[in-house]
């Protein structure tokens, strides 16, 4: 597994940040940690890349102990942290050359050698190519994050680790994050924490919901939207007026909805298939149905389902 965590705990003084939290990423996914703020999403990243421990339990990063062996574990780790600190005052190309020094050991000539075309490599991949002799505090907060991750990415890493990538960009900067995103994580493991849906809907495979320091749901970003606790939705339009005091007699019926006289959104249990009963009534009512549609839950309403207080 790329990413192994479990049954971390995090405690803040009285405030229980993390609460035996265990899940695995494996090698090549692009997983959303999702949560409100303060969920503990980025606590839980603080300790996979070794700037926090946790108060129990235990994890790896590519089968190394994030405690017995934090230098391999970080070698493993490309980390943009939230606040994305940078050098402000450098130029794009120095700043990852300072980064690529830092990374250097220097004993490690041939790693030295090829300094210049790895440099080159990210500010590439990354879309900087335009900027790589601008100021970073010159830069735009899309261009900035675009620096963030080139850092990230300097020294080849297997994992990714992203927290809040895109928080603050404007609708075309995050377009271009969440493409380049995407690009990257088809040859790297991805974790990356957000609490924009559609950020997820975009770019993950598969999605984390932790909700007050624990996780409440983990499951690929389709089957997610099958989660309900209020129930599921059928749309449905009749060739003639229907009475809703019937319809709402049909068995497994939670609530009816009348749209039109002619069509209703029908709510039934979460477990219950409801569409073989309404083809029944209306053959009962002698009536046709002219149009019949389960509907899926957005995955911003099973989030809010599931992290409501």
């Amino acid at each position: 597994m790329s990413i192994k965590v479990n049954a971390i705990t995090k405690i803040y003084g009285r405030q229980k940040a993390l609460d035996a939290v265990s899940f695995e990423i494996a090698p090549g996914e692009v997983v959303g940690l999702l949560g409100p703020n303060g969920a503990g999403k980025s606590t839980i990243m603080k300790i996979l890349t070794c700037f926090i421990p946790p108060t129990s339990g235990d994890a790896s990063v590519c089968n190394f102990d994030i405690l017995e062996q934090s230098i391999e574990v970080r070698k493993k780790i490309g980390y943009l942290p939230e606040n994305n600190p940078l050098y402000l005052d450098l130029y794009v190309e120095e700043f990852l050359s300072l980064i690529d020094e830092i990374l250097i050991s220097s004993k490690n000539e041939k790693r030295k050698a090829n300094s210049k075309s790895r440099i080159a490599g990210v500010i590439d991949l990354t879309g900087l190519r335009s900027e790589k002799h601008k100021k970073i505090g010159a830069l735009s907060k899309g261009y900035r994050q675009r620096v963030g991750l080139a850092q990230a990415l300097l020294h080849d890493p297997e994992v990714l680790v992203l927290d809040e990538p895109t928080s603050g960009l404007d609708p075309n900067q995050l377009l271009e994050i969440r493409s380049l995103i995407k690009t990257i994580g088809k040859e790297k493991t991805v974790m990356l924490s957000t609490h924009i849906m559609q950020e997820v809907e975009a770019i993950c495979d598969r999605a984390i919901i932790i909700h007050k320091g624990k996780i409440v749901a983990d499951d690929s970003t389709q089957n997610l939207q099958h989660i309900s606790t209020s129930g599921n939705v059928v749309r449905v339009e009749f060739s003639s007026a229907v009475d809703a005091g019937l319809l709402a007699k049909i068995n497994g019926i939670k609530a009816v909805t009348a749209l039109t006289p002619f069509s209703f959104q029908l709510t039934a249990q979460p477990s219950a298939d409801i569409r073989p009963d309404i083809f029944r009534f209306a053959v009962d009512q002698k009536l046709t149905v002219l149009a019949m549609q389960k509907e899926e839950l957005r995955l911003e309403e099973v989030f809010q389902e599931l992290t409501k207080d």
